[in-house]
């Protein structure tokens, strides 16, 4: 006999929590999720969940230390509850960039915040575009790591914003060349990369294009957007190189600093972002700024889960 289905949600992002559920067809978990007066942490579970399958929905997004105790709270909180399995679904997993020792004297961030969710009594982590699929071994649990990819292809090919006859895809540094490549291989179309050069954190400068980009619609595509800084130098630099069009296509809206304004002013046609993150009122107002939702991809990774069966043809 299957276990009960439960979701409950942190307070990182609760309208794809509530998509979610909606997709799902299942209400909200009942609990309290806020702050003592203090400003410490506070969760308590209005409902049973002893034998159940449960899944904890938090993007662990600015302010990322406030969301990752929440969800650390949250699966305590579940495993103290005598929770059957405990799956941790965190569509934008904070800390993911700080995944290796950049500089000497420098922490490994992304495996002690795997650690701390681990301690916490997570049975399983589900997660999206992972800044580097390498993340999966910090964990001693499974891994399910989706990507964007199938929701942007469908935005596009619904819209028709995009002629792949015409299409260079193109990833914006030597990382995220296999995430380029996949897209490029759906739409059959050119691959180009840029190299370059990253001196100080959330500053980088353009050095190199590989690819033919003169004349044809540039797709930028990566997995975070942060102060926006490489998006914009990129986009320039396709077009000095004799770019028709250049678009966006990036997984996680960060959008920090003076991402905002840099992506207004810059010759960028659309940047296409998911819901991972909630966007500001600014951003939402940003009419280059285009989201579209993930809840449809992550609702059906949680059913197979749920269900045991494959998801492997949600990593396509």
């Amino acid at each position: 006999m299957s276990s009960e289905m439960l979701l409950f949600g942190g307070q990182a992002n609760p309208p794809l929590y509530k998509k979610i559920c909606d997709y799902l067809n299942i209400d909200p978990g009942h609990a309290f999720v806020g702050q003592f007066s203090d400003g410490e942490t506070r969760v308590e579970l209005k409902q049973s969940v002893r034998g159940a399958d449960v899944f904890i929905i938090q993007s662990t997004c600015e302010p990322a230390n406030h969301h990752i105790m929440e969800a650390l709270v949250l699966v305590d909180a579940c495993r103290r509850a005598s929770a059957k399995q405990i799956t941790l679904v965190t569509p934008y997993f904070g800390y993911a960039r700080q995944e290796k020792k950049s500089a000497p004297r420098t922490p490994v961030t992304a495996r002690l915040v795997a650690n701390l969710m681990e301690a916490a009594g997570i049975s399983r982590l589900l997660s999206l575009e992972l800044h580097n699929s390498a993340l999966q071994g910090f964990f001693n649990v499974p891994v399910d790591h989706l990507f964007a990819k199938p929701v942007f292809c469908q935005y596009f090919q619904e819209y028709g914003r995009i002629d792949p006859k015409q299409l260079t895809v193109v990833s914006p540094d030597a990382g995220g060349v296999e995430r380029a490549r996949a897209l490029a291989k759906q739409f059959c179309c050119e691959l180009a990369i840029i190299d370059k050069r990253r001196d100080r954190p959330n500053q980088s400068a353009v050095r190199h294009l590989v690819g033919e980009v003169s004349g044809r619609d540039c797709l930028i595509v990566d997995d975070i957007v942060d102060t926006g800084g490489s998006l914009v130098n990129a986009t320039h630099t396709l077009l000095e190189k004799g770019a028709r069009t250049v678009r966006a296509a990036i997984t996680h809206p960060v959008l920090s600093g003076p991402a905002l304004a840099l992506i207004r002013e810059a010759p960028l046609e659309e940047l296409l972002v998911t819901d991972s993150i909630p966007l500001s009122e600014e951003a939402l107002a940003c009419k280059k700024i285009v989201q579209v939702s993930i809840a449809g991809l992550i609702a059906d990774a949680i059913r197979r889960i749920h269900q045991q069966t494959s998801i492997s043809s949600l990593f396509l």
